[in-house]
């Protein structure tokens, strides 16, 4: 569509008014030689193409929109380059015309032609010549001014329409304020949040529909805030919003801000989510080679074909957690949630709302939204529910109802929800002994044990220890920004032939103190953690009992006069007077034990 298209009612009156001022006929083209308006003969052409259409043709109207510049016609008649009408077998009578560019912005719009039909109106064309020029051209800057201000306007609409999409699209409720604070624009999401409509936000005060919003501020100093927290209590009810303010400026003035916000639990929402679906963890996450590790490894990967119900056995720190996560990242399920929920860590008052959510006005303290449970979070991914063996009786059965027909009711709530969810669940209990002493439900267990997978504890796996210690201590560099290169041989021993009862964590630990620790490139027994070096101690007293009574004296006599040498920087004076030694006689003992 042409620029002058977009104003025909004004061209036509441009044209008439003109005609009436002049009189002559005048005919308005567009760029195209589309024609737009005119008087007499060519009023009944609006719509039609003069010249055919051709721009390139030698023609009159094509030749001054490729030139830009107004042409006179004095013998229409007997002009070459003109385009006589034909009505029949009759050509018309043109006799003569001014044909003046319309000219924006550099650019060739259209064409205005004043035309003499009558000797009396060719006379005016020849005889007045300049003052129909001057005028016609004044007339084409007017055509052109008004066809730049309906372009700025289509343009304004254009950006308006877009900001409006904007501001829908957006998920965060939106209010731009005057700088008075006064609303003058918002988004429907913002009146969501606040249970109304945008009618009734704009216009009013930003301290009469969020009180004591630091917002005002922003409009004296002009420094904005990013995600604060922030609590506004409006006609009784309570809005718990994470807030960015921002200023706009005009110049070096305030023009007003703009406030985006989200309902908190909508962003603990999206956090959780971020968290549980991007922090992804495979089977080729596991570390260990042992025979062990890699048939659990294996009977993962086999698992995560299906959607039955898997129970994770193992001791506490073996990794439940990270099998949990790469069978399901290893399903069909890898695109949606995974959601953790640690049974043993949730008081028992509050794990039925953690677990199934509750409906508005459920309980005191209850939001008054309500509140979505772990079991929604995860419709259609996974919940891996942790240390089950904690679970309340009676819990255990919604649990097993959930797990047999894939619905429940929230707490306080009649509407059933259904969901698909596929669970796991971890222990480091013995769950046959708790359905002994009355502790879990026999039926729940063998609903959740479909699939059982156990989890092999460090000191079966030993083949795996300096794999894993080595792939903590690149972590943990990291982490720290240091350049520990190795351990020393006596601590890669002592882990090698430690029972690990904490498993993967407690090595895990180990390594991390080891790494703070350390002041050289190298993690020595210095840097071991004492709870382990009393353990090994305690161990190896005990692994020393079946020898002989006078070596096991030696070798408690090295241990104390090792540990007196370290604690007085190996002065041989001070430990010999502080065990009642000669010095002689702690020279030969240290000869005798081979200490060095």
């Amino acid at each position: 569509m042409s620029v002058l298209s977009g104003i025909k009612e004004s061209v036509q009156q441009v044209a008439e008014a003109i005609s009436i001022a002049v009189g002559l006929e005048v005919e308005i083209v567009d760029n195209k030689l589309r024609i737009l308006g005119g008087t007499g003969y060519y009023h009944g052409r609006i719509g039609k193409e003069e010249e055919d259409g051709n721009l390139e043709g030698n023609y009159l109207y094509a030749s001054v929109l490729r030139t830009g510049k107004t042409q006179y016609v004095e013998d229409a008649q007997n002009y070459k380059g003109y385009d006589m009408p034909v009505v029949g077998n009759t050509r018309l009578g043109e006799l003569a015309e001014i044909c003046t560019p319309i000219i924006l912005k550099g650019d060739i719009i259209g064409i205005i032609g004043l035309v003499a039909f009558t000797e009396e109106q060719r006379h005016i064309i020849l005889y007045k010549r300049e003052s129909m020029t001057v005028f016609v051209e004044k007339m084409a800057d007017l055509l052109a001014a008004k066809a730049d201000q309906q372009a700025s306007l289509e343009n304004a609409e254009v950006i308006r329409d877009e900001m409006s999409t904007v501001l829908e699209t957006a998920h965060e409720g939106i209010f731009a304020l005057d700088r008075k604070g006064y609303v003058k624009h918002c988004n429907n999401r913002a009146a969501a949040l606040f249970g109304t409509n945008k009618g009734d936000l704009i216009e009013r005060h930003i301290s009469s529909i969020m009180p004591g919003s630091p917002a005002i501020k922003v409009l004296d100093t002009g420094r904005g805030y990013i995600e604060n927290e922030e609590i506004f209590k409006v006609d009784g009810k309570q809005h718990h919003f994470i807030v960015t303010v921002k200023p706009f400026m005009s110049g070096d003035e305030i023009d007003g801000v703009v406030i985006s916000f989200r309902d908190i639990e909508e962003a603990q929402k999206l956090v959780y989510n971020f968290n549980t679906r991007k922090i992804k963890n495979t089977v080729d996450d596991i570390i260990g080679i042992s025979e062990n590790i890699m048939l659990a490894k294996k009977q993962a990967l086999i698992t995560a074909r299906s959607n039955s119900t898997v129970l994770i056995t193992g001791e506490s720190g073996t990794g439940k957690e990270m099998f949990a996560k790469a069978i399901h990242y290893a399903s069909a399920r890898e695109d949606k949630p995974f959601v953790t929920v640690n049974c043993g860590a949730i008081p028992e008052n509050l794990l039925e709302s953690e677990l199934f959510g509750y409906e508005k006005g459920a309980f005191t303290g209850a939001s008054e939204k309500g509140k979505e449970g772990k079991f929604e979070l995860a419709d259609g991914g996974t919940i891996f529910l942790d240390e089950i063996g904690d679970m309340p009786l009676h819990l255990q059965v919604k649990i097993l109802h959930v797990l047999q027909n894939m619905r429940f009711d929230r707490v306080g709530g009649s509407k059933s929800i259904l969901v698909d969810v596929r669970v796991i669940a971890a222990t480091n209990k013995d769950l046959e002994k708790l359905i002994e002493e009355g502790r879990f439900r026999e039926d729940l267990y063998y609903r959740l044990s479909v699939i059982p997978l156990s989890i092999p504890p460090l000191r079966e796996r030993k083949d795996d220890i300096k794999l894993l210690m080595y792939h903590f201590l690149k972590k943990y560099n990291s982490f720290m920004n240091k350049n520990i290169e190795k351990f020393s041989p006596e601590v890669e021993e002592l882990y090698m032939n430690h029972d690990w009862p904490g498993n993967v964590r407690e090595l895990e630990n180990a390594v991390e103190y080891g790494t703070n620790m350390a002041f050289g490139n190298v993690i020595t027994m210095e840097e071991v953690p004492a709870r382990i070096l009393r353990k090994e101690e305690e161990m190896d007293r005990f692994r020393n009992l079946d020898r002989p009574l006078a070596e096991q004296v030696k070798l408690y006599e090295k241990e104390i006069i090792t540990k007196k040498l370290k604690q007085h920087n190996g002065v041989k004076e001070t430990v010999a007077k502080e065990l009642g030694l000669s010095r002689a006689t702690l020279y030969r003992k240290l000869a005798e034990l081979d200490i060095n």
